[in-house]
């Protein structure tokens, strides 16, 4: 990742929620019309294992507090 995508997430983060909403669904809009090339399987399968630990996580921190 960037510097300047960094900065740039680090200012969306700092926003207020309102902002974020309206800024995502801006990003949205604009990111339908681009051509992504599709995913390999590979990409699939980290995905799904980064979902599955991030869940994980959110469920051992549910848990044990």
């Amino acid at each position: 990742m960037t510097t300047l995508v960094k900065e740039l997430l680090s200012t969306f983060d700092s926003l207020p929620e309102s902002e974020r909403l309206e800024i995502a669904v801006e990003i949205l809009k604009r990111v339908t019309n681009l051509d992504f090339p599709p995913l390999s399987d590979d990409d699939l399968v980290w995905n799904a294992e980064e979902i599955f630990l991030e869940l994980d996580q959110q469920e051992t921190d549910y848990e044990y507090p």
